[in-house]
């Protein structure tokens, strides 16, 4: 088990960790509809309460936190462990959403791409013109899935477009050089990558129905959730079931470095601190929010001041 403290209990399936500069961590809380800020002596408070799922979060160039919610889930209880299944009996769409910090306005920004409403969308990274990429990971019904994809929008509302539409994308990342963005899919448990090419436009793949480059791959009952990256480029990778923990991963080679941490849905990582070698870890079916010393420095995002 990797050498980690407990700094927060009780957090209903914490995920979306933003590292501030303050020493706290901003997490969602998917269960309950919020968005809490959790501080080193384990202290919370609620910054806004959206509804829905809010899932993957980030600052933008304006100040505020730009959420990807995913409309809901229906939950169950296993163990003690609190488990995410199908779309809740109120889900209507997903959602993008601008919250301000200071007051906890909610803005919903965007629910539809060309026409075609958002399903879950899970993840999401600011790039650093000001746009960001976010990933949808699709939404279970009783009898069908509707599909995800990647997408790229503008903070503003005004522009959103999708640059790869069909796989259920969950975590995403852009290479410290900004020129690639990751992504990681859950059930078929590949990193891809994919070649910016303009704001919301990746290189074509050779086959549509195959899209990306395969960074690397994992065999059996392991998972896949969200994602950070390293300064050193690797791509810090939360694994979920048959490992879980944060598997560092070499973007070029594939090699894989496993740190395991004590929740079978290990689901996210954040960096921070001054030397950015704070790692804050979401253990979410035990709602609980963990903070390591990591090996190597994490890459300072843009805008997350």
């Amino acid at each position: 088990m990797y050498p980690h403290s407990i700094i927060a209990e009780g957090l209903a399936f914490p995920e979306g960790p933003i590292a501030m500069d303050d020493g706290s961590c901003i997490v969602v809380e998917i269960a309950t509809g919020k968005l809490t800020r959790v501080r080193r002596d384990g202290s919370t408070q609620t910054i806004a309460t959206p509804g829905g799922g809010p899932n993957g979060a980030a600052i933008g160039p304006d100040g505020a936190i730009y959420v990807c919610n995913n409309g809901g889930f229906e939950w169950s209880e296993l163990d003690g462990m609190r488990i995410p299944g199908g779309a809740a009996a109120d889900y209507t769409t997903g959602r993008i959403e601008r919250i301000d910090i200071a007051t906890g306005k909610v803005e919903r920004l965007y629910d539809a791409c060309d026409g075609h409403n958002l399903s879950g969308p899970n993840d999401i990274v600011f790039d650093s013109a000001g746009g960001f990429w976010f990933t949808d990971l699709g939404k279970h019904h009783p009898h069908h899935t509707d599909n995800g994809g990647l997408y790229y929008a503008t903070p503003d509302g005004a522009r959103i477009v999708c640059a790869v539409y069909g796989p259920n994308f969950n975590g995403v990342g852009l290479s410290p050089d900004g020129r690639t963005v990751y992504c990681a899919t859950t059930h078929e448990r590949t990193i891809l990558a994919f070649e910016i090419t303009g704001p919301g436009t990746v290189a074509p793949s050779m086959l549509g129905a195959i899209p990306g480059r395969v960074v690397t791959s994992f065999p059996g009952h392991v998972l896949l959730d969200s994602m950070a990256i390293e300064a050193n480029g690797n791509i810090a990778q939360a694994t979920l079931v048959a490992r879980p923990g944060i598997c560092s991963v070499n973007p070029e080679t594939g090699a894989q470095e496993d740190f395991a941490y004590p929740d079978l849905l290990t689901t996210n990582i954040a960096f921070g601190g001054p030397d950015m070698m704070d790692a804050f870890v979401c253990l979410s079916t035990t709602g609980k929010l963990a903070l390591s010393r990591w090996p190597r420095p994490g890459l300072r995002l843009n805008f997350n001041a």
